[in-house]
């Protein structure tokens, strides 16, 4: 079976992004299962390669076609759009911001066209986004905006626990309001099939419970009772294999037991707190519903660190791996279901 090509868009030139490339790349477990191509800047590369003390060679392409992919080189679609004399390591800088949003925007071009199967980004940041007048966010409004995609889901994946967002960058107050027994439904039918877009037919999905005990039938909050149950009821009757609301102070660990094959997280923290004390540098965000999968790490620039050659690259590789892992499942998915239907 041909491997997949992986592209890695380069992230923040000034935060770890680059340094935690070189380091992945060094691993042969990559080489095993994929085709990794940065999509960067060779002079940035080259330079983080120095500050790991990796020597690894670093070859730039115009073409993925012209890639090597053997233990000890590094591929780089290179963009050049970097003046290392004005880069400041660990600072906001709008060529950065800008550089970051071509890296992705061409990972996008090249995924669109067939010429990477998957992607697996590294950290942006948001401000250095703001300063180059880039109109996004994050790398998922980015993403979504490049493929004209409807509300992307988000899915974390860490030690075979599997955990979507109802809701994703919302105040706390803003995102009570937003469970409704319609959006719920919604997820549970997107996530369902988000699911099968990875191959996972088999198991229940789980919808976390809002307030304290679910509410503890209603003495500490209605939402749950009120929203949460009659969505998951109406999504049964539908042939939805889901169960919910669960307590979220057992339901993550239900999952990862293996009672569960996923959890339907109902806000940002309920699901990044569960998934990262569990394995911070292991767990990874997976982009489901646009034209290609996306995998990310799940940190940030780390700025206070950038340039001293210590960033871990445990999450980069992970990231790139679990790629690999979903890339060819995704892409025959999207084809069957997404590509023939429009036809």
């Amino acid at each position: 079976m041909t491997k997949p090509i992986i592209g890695i868009p380069m992230g923040d030139p000034a935060g770890i992004g680059p340094e935690i490339i070189v380091k992945a790349l060094s691993h042969k477990d990559i080489y095993n299962v994929c085709r990794p191509v940065v999509i960067g800047d060779v002079k940035v590369i080259k330079r983080a390669a120095d500050v790991c003390c990796m020597d690894s060679e670093v070859k730039a392409v115009e073409e993925i076609s012209e890639s090597q992919y053997a233990e000890g080189i590094i591929n780089v679609v290179d963009l050049d759009n970097i003046d290392l004399q004005k880069l400041k390591l660990g600072n906001v800088q709008p060529q950065n911001g800008i550089a970051s949003y071509d890296y992705i925007k061409k990972s996008v071009e090249l995924a669109k066209n067939g010429q990477l199967t998957a992607i697996a980004t590294t950290p942006i940041n948001k401000l250095a986004l703001r300063a180059g007048n880039v109109d996004f966010i994050g790398h998922t409004e980015i993403l979504a905006g490049l493929t004209n995609t409807e509300d992307p889901l988000t899915m974390f994946e860490v030690r075979g626990m599997r955990v979507f967002f109802l809701t994703r960058h919302v105040s706390l107050r803003k995102a009570c309001d937003m469970v409704t027994r319609q959006r719920l439904l919604d997820y549970i039918s997107r996530c369902t099939e988000a699911l099968k877009s990875l191959g996972i037919t088999e198991g229940t999905m789980a919808v976390a419970g809002l307030n304290p005990h679910s509410g503890d039938g209603g003495l500490f909050g209605t939402e749950d009772m009120e929203e949460i149950a009659p969505a998951v009821q109406e999504a049964r009757k539908r042939g939805y294999n889901v169960e919910g609301p669960i307590g979220a102070d057992s339901v993550f660990h239900l999952a990862l037991s293996g009672k569960y094959n996923s959890v339907l997280s109902l806000y940002h923290d309920q699901g990044h707190i569960a998934t990262k004390t569990l394995d911070f540098e292991r767990t990874i965000a997976i982009t489901l519903g646009l034209p290609f999968l996306r995998t990310s790490v799940d940190h940030g620039t780390a700025y206070d660190i950038a340039g001293k050659g210590i960033a871990s690259e445990i999450s980069m590789l992970e990231a790139i791996l679990l790629a690999a892992k979903y890339a060819e499942p995704y892409k025959k998915w999207f084809r069957q279901t997404v590509i023939c239907k429009n036809k």
